[in-house]
């Protein structure tokens, strides 16, 4: 008799739970919600964010607010969502650096990429161009290499901060190539294109929407795309790898995250609307027009993406030399 009163007691326990979780997620969302972006306006997670929150305005009735937190290579931002209230109304626009490279590039982070978030899709792929002031003589990368060489310590690339895969880009560029470039993070990629046109710096290598504008008026000379095959953003343009170093490859991916505890219905639903929006043909066109992809995928899929990257590029930053602290 006691076993059976447990066995009931426990399933009345399980059901009210299951109904709890059912509610709550029929009544959500039912005021504003936050997406944290962890760099500031300009770059394509800005673009992004921008694109998904409007939709989600409009499809739920409740405001969706973009909240830039930029600092130390998405660090900060990221560390916001990963402390906020696990109920799907604090969102990240998390990235190939927040939740994949930054493990291994920091000795220690205020969160961690796997067990302090809820994976709700991936949402795209944005192309990393490698552009120079037009000042420069470099017309190639092999020239790049070259010019370089023969002045080590003299060029200087930036990226939107310590810990970016811009920055590990050049990096890695230093390290398969053979040169010796001085590395000046920013505080987004927009500001660092803005000190590029300036001629303050020497070279950058970039998202594409800061970019492309820039290089279709010759305010700047685009070289090569950091990707392991061209770009449809840039057709014309060749890979880093076809260009004089084989096997060169660095690739910028975007996806939504919850803090961890947030309810398996919440993330389903904000899924399923996630995935609606990325397939409309207006967003798909906006976001293609600045060198974004857009796509989806389940939140099983991103969870086990993120391992999967976390492992390949802990690997590419042992072979960078790259390290921050």
């Amino acid at each position: 008799m006691r076993r059976a009163l447990a066995l009931f007691s426990a399933g009345l326990l399980f059901a009210s739970w299951f109904a709890g979780d059912r509610v709550h997620a029929q009544a959500y969302p039912n005021r504003s919600i936050r997406l944290i972006v962890p760099f500031p306006p300009g770059g394509p997670a800005a673009i992004l964010a921008r694109a998904i929150g409007q939709k989600l305005s409009e499809s739920w009735g409740q405001q969706a607010v973009v909240d830039n937190r930029a600092g130390a290579g998405g660090t900060i931002g990221s560390e916001i969502a990963a402390k906020a209230a696990p109920d799907g109304y604090t969102m990240l626009m998390g990235f190939v650096g927040t939740h994949a490279i930054n493990p291994s590039l920091y000795s220690r982070l205020p969160y961690d990429n796997v067990k302090s978030f809820e994976p709700v899709s991936l949402v795209a792929t944005a192309t990393i161009i490698l552009v120079l002031h037009p000042s420069l003589p470099p017309k190639s990368v092999k020239e790049l290499i070259a010019f370089a060489r023969s002045r080590p310590g003299d060029l200087t690339f930036g990226s939107p901060g310590n810990g970016t895969p811009q920055h590990l880009a050049g990096e890695l560029f230093n390290t398969m190539a053979g040169v010796k470039m001085t590395h000046v993070p920013f505080k987004g990629a927009a500001p660092a294109i803005t000190d590029l046109l300036g001629g303050r710096i020497s070279l950058v290598f970039s998202s594409a929407p800061p970019a492309l504008p820039h290089v279709a008026t010759g305010k700047l000379r685009a070289l090569a795309v950091t990707s392991g095959k061209r770009s449809t953003v840039a057709p014309g343009l060749p890979t880093v790898a076809e260009s004089g170093l084989p096997g060169f490859e660095v690739i910028n991916w975007y996806g939504v995250l919850v803090p961890a505890g947030t309810a398996g219905t919440i993330v389903g639903k904000l899924n399923a609307e996630i995935a609606k929006i990325v397939s409309m043909p207006d967003v798909r066109e906006r976001l293609s027009s600045v060198g974004i992809e857009a796509f989806s995928s389940t939140a099983a899929q991103f969870a086990t993406f993120i391992k999967d990257e976390t492992e390949k590029w802990a690997k590419v930053v042992k072979f960078s030399g790259a390290r921050l602290d």
